[in-house]
């Protein structure tokens, strides 16, 4: 049977029928509405206004490359100028092979990129080097938790330093379903209550952060990169297996089988979210060893080196994120000099920010 004729220029054969409206269009038009919705979201939710430098958190996967592509597309329109700003984590075997694919983009698209390092901005740790400290700690898992407040401070530290006034990243809404679906499990109302909205205005002296994939499904995001024939890197970090997100978005398949639009309905639902006064978090305070915008006496990347550097590194992960008050022994000599920890007492320099799950 011959695919039907496209519903918007009713020239071409449709090549998809869009996941969420089932309107058959061609890729060419499908591209073209996916970019309009794009701009859509990024105007009325008023995310990047005309003359913004905005720092797109690359790390050459599907969403941070369809972001960058449509960005770059869609920038005259905005008035905003666009840099690449890339985080690498210290992943063995993984992340220079994403680098690579996030230089081509930056190469492709005259787009100027910074990478920023988990070595240089933390003492010397990387996530390899985490991952070794906590694996005896019977907490494998928890490396997709340092990675993730680790990698959003690192992504403010490279925006500051290209001179961004505005962060973007890939997030999609199957992602964001994912995030609310763990807070529910995790019974985390303060992430709950922070979680609706397109993204964060800034407190504190952090810059604002937006998400303009929001309300895109990870499929239509698959279909523009496929249409588009952009080039990402598309393996698993090798530490993602056992993080507790996989349980998340195997929930959601199961959701999405009986109810098409269970993503977006979660998005939708944390954006209307609202907790009693007595359930409502306390409002954030300064870090007190950094000074950044903070829930507890220590903010979260604080908290996770601290452990690190103490050689404890459980007693920094758990419900609310806060380290315990209890000394602990040093860390154990580095196996090798390119595993070595920084300085004792986990200064760092570096503006603090929560974990981004």
């Amino acid at each position: 049977m011959p695919a039907p004729q496209c519903a918007s220029c009713h020239a071409a054969r449709a090549a998809l029928r869009r996941p969420r409206s089932g309107q058959a269009l061609c890729g060419a038009c499908f591209c073209s509405a996916f970019e309009a919705e794009v701009l859509h979201t990024v105007l009325a939710g008023r995310l990047l206004p005309p003359g913004a430098v905005v720092a797109v958190g690359a790390s050459g996967g599907k969403d941070s490359t369809v972001l960058a592509h449509v960005l770059r597309e869609l920038a005259p329109r905005l008035g905003v100028s666009l840099r690449l700003v890339a985080v690498d984590e210290g992943i063995g075997g993984y992340r220079d092979a994403a680098l690579a694919a996030v230089r081509r983009q930056a190469a492709r698209w005259d787009l100027p990129l910074t990478v920023v390092a988990y070595a240089d901005l933390f003492g010397g740790w990387t996530m390899d080097a985490v991952a070794r400290s906590t694996a005896g700690s019977g907490r494998s898992r928890a490396c997709c938790t340092f990675c993730g407040v680790l990698r959003r401070r690192a992504l403010e530290e490279g925006a500051r330093l290209v001179g961004a006034t505005h962060i973007v990243t890939g997030h999609n809404a199957d992602d964001m379903a994912e995030t609310v679906l763990m807070n529910f499990l995790r019974g985390d109302a303060g992430r709950l209550a922070r979680g609706g909205g397109l993204g964060s205005r800034g407190e504190g002296g952090a810059l604002p952060r937006c998400r303009p994939l929001q309300l895109a499904s990870q499929k239509e995001v698959v279909l523009y990169a496929h249409f588009r024939r952009l080039d990402y890197f598309s393996e698993e970090c090798v530490y993602a297996p056992e993080a507790f997100r996989g349980h998340a978005r195997h929930l959601l398949k199961l959701l999405e089988a009986a109810r098409p639009s269970a993503a977006l309905d979660l998005v939708h639902s944390a954006e209307r979210l609202a907790l009693a006064p007595a359930a409502r978090p306390p409002p954030p305070s300064a870090c007190s060893r950094c000074g950044a915008l903070a829930s507890r006496a220590l903010c979260q990347a604080c908290a996770l080196l601290d452990g690190l550097q103490r050689g404890r590194p459980r007693l920094a992960i758990g419900k609310g994120g806060g380290a315990r008050d209890e000394e602990g022994p040093p860390p154990p000599p580095p196996s090798d000099p390119g595993s070595a920890p920084g300085p004792a007492g986990g200064e760092c320099g570096a503006a603090c920010k929560e974990r981004c799950e």
